[in-house]
C-alpha cells in the first residue's frame, strides 16, 4: 500500500492505483494508525469525506431545464428580492444567487421551499411522457415474431 495524494484527499491505495495521484514522502501507514498523539483519534475514527450525491436519485421527476429563470422570473414578478426570498426561506443569499444564475441544482428540500415561496413547480410530470409513448403508433418488432425453442438434453 502505498500513501498517495489524489484530488486534495490523502489515501492509501495499491501500487496500480497510485499513478493517479502523487506519492506523500515517509513510509506508506497503515489505515488504522494514529493520526497523532494530541488527538488520540485513529485515521479510521476521523470522519470521512461526504460521498457525493447524485440529486436525480432523489427526484420525483426530472426538475425542468430552464428552472433557473423560472425562479428569476417568479421571483421578480412579485416584486421581491433575492435577500426577500432567502429570508423567507430561512437560507442564504447566496444560495438563491447561485441558483438563478443556474450554478447550483437546488437540493430537493430547498426546491420545494423555492415551490411553495413562488407558487411554481419546478419537478416535470413524468406521467404526461408516457401517456404520449403510449398514444404513439406502436410497430411489430423482431422480438414480437421470433419465438425461441428451448433444446431438451
Amino acid at each position: 500500500m502505498k500513501r498517495v495524494r489524489i484530488e486534495g484527499a490523502e489515501l492509501s491505495v495499491c501500487s496500480n492505483c497510485a499513478k493517479y495521484g502523487t506519492e506523500l514522502p515517509g513510509a506508506a501507514k497503515s489505515p488504522a494508525a494514529p493520526a497523532s498523539r494530541a488527538t488520540g483519534y485513529t485515521q479510521a475514527s476521523v470522519p470521512q469525506a461526504r460521498r457525493s450525491r447524485d440529486l436525480f436519485d432523489q427526484l420525483g421527476g426530472d426538475l425542468v431545464e430552464d428552472y433557473a429563470d423560472q425562479i428569476r422570473n417568479a421571483r421578480l414578478k412579485l416584486g421581491i428580492s433575492q435577500k426577500d426570498l432567502a429570508l423567507a426561506m430561512m437560507e442564504k443569499e447566496l444560495l438563491i444567487k447561485k441558483i438563478e444564475k443556474g450554478e447550483l441544482i437546488p437540493e430537493e428540500d430547498v426546491r420545494k421551499k423555492i415551490e411553495k415561496e413562488l407558487g411554481i413547480k419546478l419537478i416535470e410530470d413524468s406521467s404526461l411522457e408516457s401517456l404520449d409513448i403510449h398514444q404513439s403508433k406502436m410497430t411489430t418488432t423482431m422480438g414480437d415474431v421470433i419465438k425461441i425453442k428451448k433444446v431438451k438434453r
